[in-house]
């Protein structure tokens, strides 16, 4: 009696182990993927591609008071400038837009000076004149030789007037100096490389024989912040906001 209740007992047990799997399919599969964290959206840099062919221009920086059209257009040519080549006019009176005018005439492609400072009669007397080719960076067509390297390297400056009969005006030589010093700083123009058109070879009087370059010469060489030709340094060439000279610094429109 005793081995048949044992019997009915295991059996039992046997029948609820194997009823349970009923329950157990009803459970949902297990995951491994974990809980999902939403993390902050992180912004992607955009890169900066440069244009291809494209070539990094040269922008020289502006000492205080100095005419900003002094200074060439961001997208101007890059030219590396290495003479400044001084000029008069040889006439009595003149400008910018009489010269532009005349050199078209010619045949030129517009005034072939860089800069033209008047005497009085066109323009005010020590007023400098950005030409339309400064601010491009366009070479000058102002003192050519064989190898053409003042008009490619060469800043052409014209000063009104004929420098074989009068030495240029007081007004004229300080705008020319001022502007002189400012150029062969920018641009590291030797003082032996600021010329009289004649000192390029050429067979001419030009800047007339009473423009004195090496006057010109030595009072740049003052004003400048660095003289190349020795390495040694001067003042900084800066112009007073008071200088009476100011008003003349006009440019003209391009």
């Amino acid at each position: 009696m005793a081995r048949r209740l044992i019997g009915l007992l295991l059996c039992s047990i046997v029948t609820a182990g194997c009823g349970s799997n009923s329950h157990t399919a009803s459970l949902p599969k297990p995951t491994f993927t974990g809980p999902v964290v939403n993390r902050p959206n992180t912004p992607v840099p955009t890169p900066v591609v440069q244009a291809k062919g494209t070539v990094p221009v040269f922008i020289p920086s502006r000492p205080a008071n100095v005419p900003a059209a002094w200074v060439p257009l961001a997208n101007a040519e890059k030219r590396q400038w290495t003479w400044i080549v001084v000029h008069h006019s040889a006439t009595p009176t003149g400008g910018m837009a009489a010269f532009d005018k005349a050199h078209k005439a010619k045949g030129w492609d517009g005034v072939g000076y860089h800069f033209v400072i008047g005497n009085g009669t066109d323009t005010k007397d020590g007023q400098i004149e950005v030409t339309p080719r400064w601010p491009i960076q366009k070479h000058g067509a102002h003192a050519k030789t064989p190898d053409n390297q003042y008009n490619e390297h060469g800043i052409g400056i014209c000063l009104v007037g004929n420098m074989d009969d009068h030495p240029p005006t007081a007004k004229q030589m300080a705008s020319l100096e001022k502007l002189v010093a400012y150029l062969a700083d920018t641009y590291r123009v030797k003082q032996s490389n600021i010329l009289g058109h004649k000192m390029t070879g050429k067979q001419t009087d030009c800047p007339g024989s009473m423009t004195n370059i090496a006057q010109i010469r030595s009072d740049v060489a003052k004003m400048r912040r660095a003289v190349l030709a020795d390495g040694s340094t001067n003042a900084d060439l800066t112009a007073d906001a008071t200088d009476p000279n100011a008003e003349l610094m006009q440019t003209a429109q391009r």
